[in-house]
């Protein structure tokens, strides 16, 4: 008889199979003799996958979560950047513009802060009123962006990064779920074995008392 699929037709949105609940085993199997180490083999290879699948995720969440309060921060900063120079920061900087002298009202003082230069050391900066920002996009690359482009590119990395940590999440759940399923199949895929030796020693035990009678 022809092995039962594994997984079950079914999917999840991202295209991770589903793992059938077996109901009856001996039916699944094929019948009261069928052997049972080509299924429990096929288990423990889809428990393989999916388990591979988690620590695949697991990893994908961890660095998602760390990406996305950077992003957000980055996107705050530019916005605060942006708002600096449309006259649109606080009350603070608006009322320490209007005691300029005249013949400075037209400028704004020069921004300081300061930038990470690696885990534990930072540096002091002056930033000079600007349209355009640089960005870091990954793997040693900066690209300068006019603020209106860094905003607009940031807000879609950040969605995409979001959208991309729920679904994650959400394929997490499912494949514990699936997981779980399988270990059950299996369990009780081994389970039904033990039993059906137990009660077929029994029976040839009964027929050698017989015998002896």
């Amino acid at each position: 008889m022809a092995s039962q699929p594994v997984f079950s037709e079914e999917k999840n949105p991202r295209g991770i199979p589903k793992a059938p609940f077996i109901e009856n085993i001996e039916s699944y199997l094929g019948g009261a003799d069928a052997e049972v180490e080509g299924p429990l083999k096929r288990f423990q290879d889809a428990l393989a996958k999916y388990r591979y699948m988690d620590g695949t995720l697991t990893q994908r969440r961890s660095s998602l979560e760390e990406k996305i309060p950077d992003i957000r921060k980055t996107l705050d900063m530019v916005e605060f950047l942006r708002d600096r120079r449309e006259g649109k920061s606080s009350s603070e900087d608006e009322d320490e513009d209007d005691d300029l002298d005249d013949d400075e009202s037209g400028s704004q003082k020069a921004l300081t802060t300061t930038f990470e230069l690696n885990d534990t050391l930072y540096a002091e900066a002056e930033l000079q009123d600007s349209d355009t920002v640089y960005l870091w996009l990954g793997a040693n690359v900066m690209l300068s962006y006019k603020i209106p482009a860094a905003i607009a590119l940031l807000q879609s990395k950040l969605t995409a990064a979001e959208t991309s940590l729920t679904n994650t999440i959400e394929d997490l759940e499912f494949l514990r779920e699936q997981i779980t399923v399988m270990e059950v199949n299996t369990a009780r895929v081994y389970n039904w074995d033990v039993k059906r030796r137990r009660e077929k020693r029994e029976k040839e035990g009964q027929r050698s008392v017989a015998d002896l009678d």
